[in-house]
């Protein structure tokens, strides 16, 4: 197994931030080097250094910085995919600038290089009972009839290969049926939108945080020929821009979904009910175990009533209306 290096910037208000959302993608193991605790032990202990070697120094001063490994597969790709959305989520909050520029950066390889050599990793997939997931440089290699769906990913989250984009997709197969609208909370690439159209959706509204998602978007649905006049991408954060409150609510939505992370899914709560059409479903996803109750508990706080809970390996999805 090969892995990648990546390494976010930050600053040292924003370790405990940042820990935490990647706590909440399952990554437990992180290298921190924080450039206040550096410094601080060099002010602290003079008395015992000769010699601080000048390399040292200028790699731990300048910003602080949270290093994770993924693996350079498919599964890494949708990681660093998650990993990109919920720092894209922790900035927008950061209306103080905090925790500095929550960027990220590869270890000898640069974004494109990493989404072109992730190509040799993504493959056709079946999903569910209705769905195939095909990357655009791949064909089929025998008819189906399953519903296609052509996916060049970009650089923003979800392509299918995650266990909880999968869980999501799952619950579209029995929840969109011909004629209704819906809603995806934090899109990224606009699958589970998308997909929802193809299934039969009516129209369908998608909000990411990232406004790199609104063209990866769009360009997903015109590669399966989806009407645009049917489809609308915005972007914009969904619990404090006003503007993009009012475009969502000039409808009402049979079916809500939101594939991100706890407490992203926990603050989307009120808006996510407000949103939703009497009978309609709000899906889930991207949930660790350790935050089930957590998240159930905000859901029932918010009116919701929870339908069922459906886990793969580490992670859940909960659907309640």
């Amino acid at each position: 197994m090969n892995w990648i290096q990546i390494t976010i910037y930050t600053t040292s208000e924003g370790i405990e931030p940042v820990s935490g959302r990647l706590y909440q993608l399952g990554i437990t193991g992180l290298e921190i080097e924080d450039e206040r605790d550096f410094n601080d032990f060099l002010e602290n202990n003079r008395q015992y250094w000769d010699y601080v070697d000048d390399e040292l120094i200028k790699k731990m001063q300048g910003e602080t910085k949270v290093k994770v490994y993924v693996s350079d597969d498919s599964a890494g790709r949708e990681l660093l995919f998650a990993i990109k959305s919920t720092l894209a989520q922790l900035k927008a909050l950061d209306s103080e600038n905090e925790f500095g520029r929550l960027e990220i950066e590869f270890d000898s390889m640069t974004e494109e290089d990493w989404a072109n050599n992730w190509r040799q990793y993504f493959h056709t997939m079946e999903i569910g009972e209705k769905l195939i997931i095909k990357p655009e440089w791949e064909k089929l290699t025998e008819p189906t009839d399953r519903i296609v769906f052509n996916i060049e990913p970009g650089m923003s989250f979800g392509t299918g290969s995650h266990y909880t984009t999968q869980l999501c997709l799952e619950a579209l197969e029995r929840y969109i049926t011909p004629g209704v609208k819906m809603l995806d909370l934090g899109c990224g690439s606009g699958i589970l939108s998308i997909i929802s159209l193809l299934l039969g959706a009516d129209a369908a509204v998608a909000v990411d945080i990232d406004p790199n998602a609104v063209d990866t978007a769009y360009a997903n649905a015109a590669r399966n020929g989806i009407d645009k006049a049917k489809y609308t991408v915005l972007a914009g954060n969904v619990v404090t821009d006003t503007d993009i409150q009012a475009k969502i609510a000039e409808n009402k939505y049979e079916v809500v979904a939101a594939n991100i992370v706890a407490d992203v899914i926990i603050g989307l709560a009120p808006k996510a009910k407000e949103y939703m059409k009497e009978g309609g479903v709000f899906i889930t996803s991207g949930i660790i175990e350790d935050r089930i109750d957590d998240v159930t508990a905000a859901l029932k706080e918010n009116g919701f009533n929870i339908i069922e809970i459906n886990r793969r390996k580490d992670w859940a999805s909960v659907i309640c209306g």
